[in-house]
């Protein structure tokens, strides 16, 4: 008989997740429940308005000059053992975060030249060189000094100030919401259709993302299921190994781009308002770029510039997916559209654990991933940048433009997306749609663009025996 986790325990929430953190240090997350579990365990300098444009979290901040940001703490914030949260804990974090070997976030800093606390609610930042968007980068969430002295394991045993505190982490994560005791406890659930039916069975209170559409259509048809959808702003796309053998070439890249077709895939297997893809962030974004055109369906086109790129047919290429329903589905459509341009595609599902770390350590041709929560054009030279390859920075293709570094030391970001959307170091997919979908017993959830979970801070909920 299926337990009822509602009922055996009336303040629980259960999220059922089709994936679980791995790691809950911010200074080395980088999966998307990390990140998204982060957010409402601990609190940041700077957080993001609805433009995307940078606006005060735990502070405000003034650029005193070229070289030096002064930021000053709003309110007096306690981390969730009780210890007041100051200036020497913000400096500690990033004190921290320069002196990391294996930190991806660690290269964005590597300008910081020194950082003081005149004061305990006042934190300078002198800069070895102009970065006139310093403060968009604020956004690791702040640890305890003293524990960070003590070398504490905040990936697994986090301690913040946020909204929600650590409660345990056994068989599934628990967060507990400070204000009222809600405990939430995310259950990974990796099969969609499993997640489906415990959310139907009152096993799971709530489910966000990661679903097939005939799945959301299915829930939407629920008497005891509301679902709600949403404009979604996460980057799906195809990534490239650009010191592979063939796939150096410009040509071959743009050969796989028309060798797809994204908005069949759209139509056919994506959740309502999902869209395609030209760039990293959406044309609605400040740095977005509305004048760039998806490449179009067109394998005679591939054809012609694989010819041309000295390539013999069938090109073979090994395509990395983890082993989620919906991305092995996802591969296998693209592996059946790529046919016609004469490219083989041969797909390798792995565990999520070994196919991250393959696609961190450059052990890739081609892989499948969605970029997400992503708010700055900055993230052009942490993707691109032929300094930023890992563990320095995103650049997991290890793709290297002396003229796309131009730009990006410009910060020309029009011209930027052009090249990017020219040579192809990646190859865009589509902005996912979003919607979560839950059960009576929650009120008030409301899915965000770039899919966070933020709406547990406000959710309601109010469990009835079943």
């Amino acid at each position: 008989m299926a337990s009822c986790h509602s009922s055996n325990a009336p303040n629980t929430l259960v999220f059922a997740v089709a994936q679980a953190p791995l790691n809950l240090d911010p200074r080395y997350a980088t999966d998307a429940a990390s990140e998204r579990v982060n957010r409402l365990v601990y609190q940041r300098l700077v957080e993001f308005d609805a433009a995307s444009h940078e606006v005060a979290g735990l502070a405000s901040w003034q650029q005193l000059d070229a070289l030096h940001y002064r930021f000053h703490l709003l309110r007096a914030p306690v981390f969730h053992d009780g210890q007041p949260l100051t200036a020497t804990d913000v400096k500690a974090t990033y004190d921290s975060l320069l002196t990391l070997k294996d930190s991806p976030h660690t290269a964005e800093f590597r300008h910081i030249r020194r950082i003081s606390t005149p004061d305990a609610k006042t934190i300078d930042f002198t800069l070895a060189h102009a970065d006139p968007h310093f403060a968009a980068r604020m956004i690791v969430g702040i640890l305890p000094a003293r524990l960070i002295a003590a070398a504490h394991d905040f990936s697994h045993a986090p301690v913040g100030s946020g909204p929600f505190k650590f409660d345990g982490w056994s068989s599934a994560l628990v967060l507990e919401r400070l204000g009222d005791g809600l405990k939430v406890r995310f259950e990974e659930v990796k099969d969609p259709n499993v997640r489906v039916l415990k959310l139907k069975r009152g096993e799971a209170d709530l489910i966000q993302g990661d679903l097939p559409p005939e799945l959301v259509k299915y829930l939407q048809t629920q008497a005891n299921i509301t679902v709600n959808t949403g404009v979604g702003a996460n980057y799906s796309y195809l990534g490239i190994n650009a010191q592979a053998d063939f796939l150096k070439d410009a040509r071959v890249r743009q050969a796989i781009a028309y060798a797809i077709d994204p908005q069949a895939i759209i139509d056919k297997v994506m959740v309502s308002q999902s869209r395609q893809a030209s760039a990293i962030l959406p044309p609605e974004h400040y740095a977005g770029n509305a004048q760039l055109q998806p490449y179009h369906y067109d394998p005679a086109r591939a054809r012609e510039l694989l010819a041309a790129a000295g390539v013999k047919l069938p090109l073979t290429l090994i395509y990395k997916t983890s082993t989620d329903p919906q991305r092995v589905r996802l591969a296998t459509i693209l592996q059946a559209q790529m046919q016609a341009a004469g490219i083989d595609l041969q797909i390798k599902s792995l565990d999520w654990g070994t196919f991250f770390a393959d696609v961190q350590k450059g052990n890739f041709q081609l892989y499948g991933l969605t970029w997400v929560g992503i708010k700055t054009p900055e993230i052009y030279g942490k993707v691109f940048g032929s300094k930023s390859i890992p563990p320095t920075g995103f650049n997991r293709g290890r793709y290297q433009d002396a003229q796309l570094d131009a730009l990006l030391e410009k910060e020309d970001w029009a011209a930027v997306t052009q090249r990017v959307h020219q040579q192809l170091p990646v190859i865009p997919l589509w902005y996912e749609g979003q919607f979560a979908a839950y059960r009576g017993s929650i009120k008030r959830y409301t899915p965000a663009p770039d899919g966070n979970w933020d709406g547990l801070t406000k959710v309601a909920f109010h469990a009835a025996p079943h």
